[in-house]
């Protein structure tokens, strides 16, 4: 009997798997063909994102007692912590639109979740890189399963600010269904800095180390505690934080309606659009090189 008569028929149907061949041409003098293959990555990344987010869920709250209210505990703790502190002028933050708790609850859970943004995606590489030194998986996966998580985290977290504005009668403007916009650049922005970090970080732990004392650092020239200031270096300061706006942007479409800095707010959106399609590409670049020195 000849080798092709003794093949299983289900052998013969199936279709032969996709040759993936590497070249020492660097991919950056074809860029057209590499944008077209990222986005069909991206596209292609959704289902093993689903799984990688499931599983992380899954996993983060497996061996918690309280399990998801260690989400929204950290900024409620902080917002009351802070309020004690400014009731008994030990802390002295000026006038806030609103009434403080709400005010500082909202803005750390909008700093929070640019902070995970950001540290999530910078971890994604370092994650992924055992799979992707044995798998062919579009690596978009990983970062999108994070991003999930990221937002996933967000929206428990917005439970208790809803009771907030409640308890403290702070109504809400027409103009919170733009918060949205602003407050999807605000997550660029984090996913940017990630991506172009991820390849370091990776390669170096020192750079988890520095970031989080840069974090640390941050926030206090992020008008999360206290509003913008106007006047003096500090003020200057805070403003040239590309964080600044987006942050501040987004606290004012959802409380007052008013926007006090709409030009910094493009700038700012401009900055996260090209920060996140500079780092995609870097990111992409730089996976073959992080896949050969793990």
């Amino acid at each position: 009997m000849s080798q092709a008569n003794s093949q299983h028929p289900e052998d013969r149907k199936r279709k032969p798997l996709p040759v993936v061949v590497y070249e020492p041409e660097s991919r950056v003098r074809h860029p057209i063909e590499f944008i077209k293959q990222m986005w069909f990555d991206l596209l292609a990344s959704r289902e093993l994102a689903q799984q990688l987010f499931q599983r992380d869920i899954q996993s983060q709250y497996r061996q918690s007692i309280l399990g998801i209210l260690w989400i929204f505990i950290p900024p409620i703790v902080t917002a009351l912590g802070l309020t004690l502190l400014r009731k008994t002028n030990v802390l002295n933050v000026g006038e806030t639109p609103i009434a403080y708790p709400v005010f500082v609850a909202l803005s750390m859970t909008l700093w929070q979740t640019f902070i995970q943004t950001f540290n999530n995606t910078m971890g994604a590489a370092r994650s992924a890189k055992g799979m992707l030194k044995k798998l062919n998986v579009p690596p978009e996966a990983f970062v999108l399963s994070k991003l999930a998580q990221t937002l996933f985290n967000f929206l428990i977290q917005l439970i208790p600010i809803v009771f907030l504005f409640v308890f403290f009668k702070v109504g809400v403007s027409w103009t919170i269904i733009l918060a949205p916009v602003a407050f999807i650049h605000l997550v660029m922005l984090g996913t940017g800095f990630g991506l172009i970090l991820a390849p370091f970080s990776c390669l170096y732990g020192d750079v988890n180390k520095g970031i989080g004392f840069v974090t640390r650092l941050w926030i206090f020239v992020t008008p999360v505690i206290y509003p913008q200031p106007r006047e003096g270096i500090w003020a200057v300061l805070v403003a040239i934080n590309p964080v600044t706006p987006l942050l501040v942007t987004t606290r004012d479409l959802i409380t007052t309606g008013d926007i006090t800095d709409v030009s910094g707010f493009w700038i700012a959106s401009g900055i996260a659009i090209i920060t996140t399609l500079f780092g995609w590409v870097f990111y992409r670049l730089s996976i073959p090189f992080l896949v050969e020195r793990a």
